[in-house]
């Protein structure tokens, strides 16, 4: 029996439970005067989390769920700052600090390693989500506000601003989210039905007054769910909990809940259009989706089954669904939201094509509905089914923690349930459940019969076509303007002059100087005073290295051999062989055997390329390539033969499958421009400076792109395919005959039995090989303006500087963070309206970047940037400033990954010379930056003049800004 876990006199203990394959024991309590829930997640990890959500169900589509995440973090009670969140982020060792909003509910979590910062970040958090000033000039900055477009001149028009409606202007630039968006709104009548996020044309109807009636109904802690991960035990929680917050408020009586959707009597269809800006030709850009409302995403045993069916049906390209989207002639790739949504009340089956014809929309509903039909009929093969139950509890079973905090992973999952009043312990403990799932698939006819009930059967279902129109974008410019103009004529003189001193007032608020001391900090004092390493040891020859790891389970290996020298045609290709040998079939296997051959057997295979610059020379360049998989202990012999065979035979003679992945490439990276914009203006601006710099954009930057689309276009000549195909095969056999090295991850125990099988021994023999030293590729051009499918900027500015292995690099990068948190904060996102902005160093490529994110603005930006430097020069800032740049940059470098994720990395710095001693000698650097070093590597890197210019736009602004891009001497590209 499981031991209860402590708790404060102010909650009860409701249950406890031990999770064995995550090796956590979570506790659940309720606070007696509120009836807060509280779940803890007890762990023996250092780095702690801490998560608070509101149940938020908006009822339109004005964002004030999304607004209100926003304007809470402006200010509070204790901490009347007008910046809490954002001078945390400088006065902290967090791991991780943000807020979401989700479709119903808003959430605020932070990790920290420091027990001192975990509590610092406490107290900010509690004050402001339980008593948020929510000052009228924070909801103007944050979610939105009219001003004059001159404030000198009243006549002049009338313009929207804000931080949220410039953040949302930019998501809805995404055809993805506006795919989503679309179905959601078709498939439901309850809150899933708006945009929670906001829909600009809907956000500039939200009042201040709704805001604060939206907080005083959902940010109560009735209405609130804590949920905590680490070490730190329940009860100092909860003593915390109490004394700062609970204690002040009774209970409430409202629930709040999302109603279920009214159930549809028959299937429907549905037309929308998107966004498509200067196309002469719209063919192959329709979007066409079925999706399918499903059971309470609660109900364990019913999310299970969802998830079961749509792995069957999805999960790979062997997958019969997945196989007939990916074939079909009907569209040029599947769409993007093909899967499973389960983290709504009620869940989301979706398929689908994107880059179709609208008039293919009873075709696609005959392709879909035939499919499940033979499913149906059909079923499904035993190891089908065991390798989709193999998948479930490999996931169950992995570390993360490589890109957000693993227990704030597991505090995720378990969030979606405890928002709907269910047990969130029921989805991390899955084993039980699988168990059962096991059982029952053992009755005859139950998959089909669940594909029947769930998806044949199902009226509640949705065919969904969205087409591009390249009108619509003029259009909704043109509504603003006049939903504006309607606006300006019921203004009085008085009013137009209220608008002037709003404006004064705002900028005077954002220019004012705050104190700092009220807030809670840590200090360089606080900072461990060494980083810890992995332990590893290597092999006979140096052919292999062993890293033991707590991967509870888990066999990590990964295959690397050092890249050769290759022509920029060469070069070229290295990301689409990467990508597509582990998609290929393998010998006599074709990619379907293969694919499936890949489920039973490992939870991922990947191929990667890993380009830095040479330690010793610093413009030289040096590679490696990198074949990758997880998998179960007991898989560990399966896992080693699919490696060695995907190094051996991949086959790039199934040309119908090399067309496809193209195809889907080209699909995926143009959908996913404006969501990663301001990497792609940075990449860009770099490429002017740096060797390494200009490879790394012409192989993932927008050349990249323009790359892709042009050759999937050329690909439709069998010539060209068959040419392809050939360059591809001649890439493998270059890399192939290199000398390769092995690592393995994974227990202790577990890591001498599988040490005769390290798969360099059977690799035959390496040839010696020319390394990578050079690039092929020019420099890019130093002024650069793209045009794209976007309503807002990505802008970027770039300087060369040094890599990380020059003495001035600890320094420039401390200097990035100055320059974010003394100006460019303030400058770009809360006077010019961008989601972000900021500048950094990359010492890997040696350059110093500048940039925005979902910006409104263009040239006032990219003189902000100019800006920051004179600001910087002018040695205005404080010593605290310095010192809150350095925690910064301690933080950033300190922050834990995955057990697997930590050894690879560290094997990877050992590939290129770059040792711990060196990553533990820069950090001490960074502890001993000084003011005279800043401003001596400003004033020497980042002169104005020297500055590469990178700008993301939208279409026509060629036309709009022509004087200004004419002045910039900016080069035209569009992608």
């Amino acid at each position: 029996m499981t031991q209860a876990l402590p708790h404060y006199e102010s909650f009860e203990h409701l249950n406890t439970q031990h999770i064995p394959s995550l090796d956590i024991t979570v506790g659940h309590f309720r606070h007696k005067g509120t009836g807060a829930e509280h779940y803890h997640l007890a762990s023996n990890n250092d780095e702690n989390v801490f998560l608070v959500a509101l149940r938020t169900v908006p009822q339109d589509s004005t964002g004030v769920a999304h607004i209100l995440e926003h304007t809470a973090l402006c200010g509070s009670e204790k901490y009347p700052v007008r910046d809490p969140f954002f001078m945390m982020l400088r006065r902290s060792l967090n791991t991780f600090m943000n807020a979401f909003t989700s479709s119903d509910w808003t959430a605020y979590p932070f990790a920290s390693q420091t027990p001192k910062d975990f509590e610092n970040l406490l107290q900010v958090y509690l004050d402001a989500v339980f008593f948020s000033n929510l000052d009228p000039l924070d909801f103007a900055q944050e979610g939105h506000r009219i001003e004059l477009e001159d404030s000198e001149d009243l006549n002049s028009d009338l313009v929207y601003k804000g931080v949220v409606f410039n953040e949302m202007k930019g998501a809805m630039s995404s055809v993805n989210s506006t795919l989503w968006q679309t179905l959601s709104g078709e498939l439901f009548d309850n809150t899933y039905h708006y945009n929670s996020g906001g829909d600009p044309e809907c956000i500039t109807d939200l009042t201040y007054e709704q805001l604060k009636a939206f907080y005083q109904t959902h940010y109560h802690p009735s209405n609130a769910i804590f949920m905590t991960f680490g070490n730190m035990p329940a009860d100092y929680h909860q003593q915390r909990f109490e004394e700062w917050a609970l204690h002040r408020f009774e209970r409430s009586d409202a629930r709040i809940e999302v109603a279920l959707a009214t159930p549809f009597e028959q299937a429907k269809r549905a037309e929308h259009s998107y966004c498509l800006d200067d196309s002469d030709d719209l063919s192959g850009k329709t979007h066409i989706v079925m999706g399918w409302k499903l059971g309470e995403s609660q109900d364990l045993m019913a999310q299970l089954e969802a998830h079961l069916i749509t792995n069957l049906l999805l999960e790979n390209s062997a997958s019969p669904l997945m196989a007939k989207l990916e074939t079909s002639s009907l569209g040029n790739s599947p769409s993007p939201l093909c899967g499973l949504e389960d983290s709504m009340r009620e869940m989301v089956f979706c398929c689908g094509i994107a880059g179709s014809e609208p008039e293919h929309l009873e075709a696609t509903e005959q392709l879909v509905l035939g499919v499940l039909e033979e499913c149906a009929n059909t079923g499904f093969s035993d190891e089908d089914i065991e390798a989709v139950l193999h998948q479930l509890e490999l996931h169950q079973r992995e570390i993360t923690g490589d890109g957000m905090p693993y227990g704030l992973n597991l505090i995720l999952q378990g969030l979606s349930a405890a928002t709907h009043y269910a047990d969130p312990v029921n989805v991390l403990n899955l084993e039980p459940a699988l168990a059962q799932l096991k059982e029952n698939i053992k009755s005859p006819g139950y998959v089909q019969n669940l594909i029947r009930e769930r998806l044949l059967d199902n009226k509640h279902r949705v065919t969904l076509v969205l087409k591009p129109d390249t009108e619509l974008s003029a259009a909704k410019i043109q509504a603003e303007k006049d939903k504006l103009q309607a606006v300006k004529n019921t203004l009085s003189e008085d009013d137009l002059r209220a608008l002037v001193k709003q404006s004064k007032d705002l900028q005077e608020r954002q220019n004012s100087q705050d104190d700092s001391s009220i807030l809670p900090k840590v200090t360089k004092a606080d900072v461990a005073e060494h980083l810890h390493e992995p332990t590893y040891r290597i092999g006979e020859d140096a052919a292999y290295t062993l890293y033991p790891a707590g991967t509870n389970g888990l066999i990590y290996r990964e295959v690397v051999a050092r890249l050769a020298q290759l022509n920029a045609q060469e070069l070229q290709l290295l990301p689409l062989y990467t990508d597509f040998i582990t998609e290929v079939g393998l010998g006599a296997q074709s990619y379907l055997d293969v694919q499936k051959r890949q489920s039973a057997a490992v939870g991922g295979i990947h191929a990667h390329a890993m380009i830095r610059n040479s330690k010793t020379q610093a413009d030289a360049l040096d590679g490696y390539v990198a074949l990758s998989s997880k998998a179960l202990i007991d898989k560990s012999e399966q896992q080693l033969e699919l490696l060695q065979d995907t190094l051996n035979s991949p086959r790039f003679d199934e040309l119908k499958r090399l067309r496809e992945l193209v195809s889907q490439r080209t699909q995926r990276r143009v959908n996913a421009i404006t969501g990663n914009g301001h990497s792609l203006a940075m990449s860009a601006a770099a490429a002017a400076h740096a060797p390494l710099a200009t490879v790394q954009d012409s192989l993932g930057g927008l050349p990249a792109i323009a790359y892709l689309k042009e050759l999937n276009k050329r690909l439709d000549s069998n010539n060209d395919l068959e040419a392809f195909a050939h360059d591809l095969t001649k890439l493998h056999q270059n890399v192939r005959t290199g000398e390769w090295q092995s690592l393995l991850i994974g227990e202790e125990q577990a890591l001498d039995s599988l040490l005769a099988s390290v798969p360099h021994a059977q690799l035959g023999k390496a040839l010696a090989v020319t390394p990578l030293q050079s690039s092929p590729f020019d420099a890019a051009s130093p002024k650069q303006l793209w045009l794209a499918d976007t309503q807002v900027y990505f802008c970027a500015k770039a300087y060369v500087t040094v890599s990380s292995d020059h003495p001035d690099a600890p320094a420039l990068t401390v200097l990035g963070g100055l320059l974010r948190n003394g100006f460019l904060h303030r400058a770009i996102r809360e006077q010019g309206g961008a989601y972000g902005g900021g500048a950094s160093q990359d010492g890997g490529t040696g350059v110093f970047r500048f940039y925005s994110y979902r910006d409104p603005r263009f040239g006032e930006t990219l003189n902000d940037f100019d800006a920051s430097i004179a600001w910087l020069l002018s040695n205005t800032f404080s010593d605290e400033a310095l010192d809150e740049s350095v925690l910064g940059v301690i933080a950033a470098l300190d922050k834990p990954a995955s057990p697997a994720g930590a050894c690879k990395q560290h094997f990877h710095n050992r590939l290129f010379e770059r040792s711990h001693a060196d990553k533990e000698a820069f950090r001490r650097a960074v502890l001993n930056c000084t003011r005279d070093d800043i401003l001596r590597v400003a004033q020497q890197y980042l002169r104005p003049a020297d500055a590469s210019i990178a700008v993301i736009a939208p279409k026509g602004t060629d036309s709009k800004e022509a004087a200004l891009i004419s002045e910039l001497g900016l080069q035209l590209r569009k992608i």
